[in-house]
């Protein structure tokens, strides 16, 4: 094997990181760079047994849709869960990034097993998730369940992506990590459904439909969310607008599932809406942690908001919802992006790690998403490699250390905590915490 293979590098990590679940470091590593789709490893869409990718929000992919062969019409899994191979890894479930040229593939052998591949070597067992019954049932109007209200992390979380464009627009305004307004028009190019604004009461439907079909109650949250808004939309501010839908699912469906938002850190009154309107966990999401990286990479939330007044918000909303239940998302990956990010791991890690300490201290519990670089966004474009994975790998061990300093847990909403019990699939820091203690909710 060469030492330049990507196996060479994993086996590395591994050895380097050993407190580092060794299922975390190639979950890392599928999030980080995408997998590959042998034909025989798609789906045959809604009318299949496989349930297909929904494309929830961002595209999550590394590369468009037309460039993505036929994956891009018979869609891949929505995740793959890991198990087994000669690492023998625990059970892991991976958000499913499509990269035609990953040195991962996913591929049926001579007996239709699926498997994972790296570099040619079968590394483990590949589970998809079986088309629930819930999808097969379409609204009234003749629309999907999995276009109004589709389930991700293995069926725990109901994704709601009310508005699916952004009004922070253009290269003054946009996140320049974020796809979310250009999958929007390539979904509408290749003439897939894609709902601008979901209508409360499809999304009431499509609930309906869930809950009567979902008998074993596997979906437990439900996440509201979807671009800025900075003006008004159909003549709502943003927690007006969002707190709605929270109003009649609570009204509608009381205590069944746990509420979500994630919204622009608000200013406090316009935080308390959305409390009053039954949400339980608030996500006022804060991107990256360095002063100068916030300005380049959030030019609108810099510009509406502004860092400093963002994270006192932050802080703030804690009052209302309590700091267990304020769980701002950072993109973890894009410190280390072309041209302006830092060029060490070992000053990336030390800036994230101060942004934690800053939450932490306060009983705020970040959580992350493992950048994907989606080609159509700039920081995308420029860095299509991603970060390292040893960034991500550290990235890991920090959190954890951070949160045994301040002595805290896994925050509520995420399913359970451990490797082989974690379902949450976007990052591994679920798989990283420890599985023994008693989760809450």
């Amino acid at each position: 094997m060469s030492s330049g293979s990507r196996t060479a590098l994993v086996e590395d990590l591994m050895e380097r990181f050993p407190h580092v679940p060794r299922e975390a470091v190639f979950k890392e590593d599928l999030l980080r760079g995408g997998v590959a789709f042998d034909p025989s490893a798609l789906s045959d869409n809604e009318g299949g047994e496989v349930k297909p990718k929904s494309y929830f929000i961002f595209s999550f992919d590394h590369g468009t849709l037309p460039e993505l062969g036929e994956a891009a019409l018979r869609r891949p899994p929505e995740e793959i869960i890991l198990t087994g191979g000669p690492y023998e890894l625990r059970r892991t479930v991976v958000s499913v990034r499509v990269n035609p040229s990953s040195p991962y593939r996913v591929a049926a052998n001579e007996d239709g097993v699926l498997g994972l591949y790296l570099d040619g070597k079968r590394i483990s067992d590949v589970g998809v998730p079986p088309m629930p019954e819930y999808y097969r049932h379409t609204l009234a109007n003749g629309k999907s369940v999995m276009e109004v209200a589709p389930t991700i992390q293995w069926g725990y979380l109901i994704y709601l992506t009310a508005f699916r464009v952004c009004q922070y627009f253009g290269a003054k305004e946009e996140c320049q990590y974020c796809d979310i307004n250009h999958n929007w028009r390539q979904h509408k190019a290749a003439g897939r459904p894609y709902t601008g604004v979901k209508d409360v009461d499809e999304v009431l439907e499509a609930l309906e439909i869930i809950d009567k079909y979902d008998t074993a109650k596997v979906s437990t949250a439900y996440t509201l969310t979807g671009g800025a808004i900075t003006s008004k939309v159909q003549g709502l501010d943003e927690a007006d607008f969002y707190g709605r839908y929270a109003k009649a699912i609570e009204e509608h469906f009381p205590g069944r599932w746990i509420g979500k938002v994630v919204a622009q850190a608000l200013p406090k009154d316009d935080v308390q809406r959305f409390k009053d309107y039954g949400v339980q966990i608030y996500h006022p999401n804060y991107e990256v942690w360095d002063e100068y990286l916030f300005k380049m990479y959030c030019p609108g939330k810099e510009r509406y908001v502004g860092r400093d007044e963002w994270h006192k918000r932050i802080l703030d909303s804690a009052d209302i919802f309590g700091a267990r239940n304020v769980i701002p998302n950072f993109v973890a990956g894009v410190e280390m992006a072309e041209p302006f990010g830092f060029t060490t791991v070992d000053e990336a890690i030390d800036s994230t790690t101060e942004g934690l300490r800053f939450f932490m201290s306060h009983g705020i519990t970040p959580r992350f998403t493992t950048w994907c670089p989606e080609p159509t966004t700039p920081l995308g474009k420029a860095n299509p490699q991603g970060a390292p994975l040893e960034y991500h790998i550290r990235l890991l061990q920090a959190y954890r250390q951070t949160m045994e300093d301040f002595g805290l847990s896994s925050p509520p909403g995420y399913g359970p905590p451990g490797a082989g019990n974690a379902v949450f699939s976007v990052s591994s820091f679920m798989d990283s915490l420890p599985a023994d203690e008693p989760v809450e909710i």
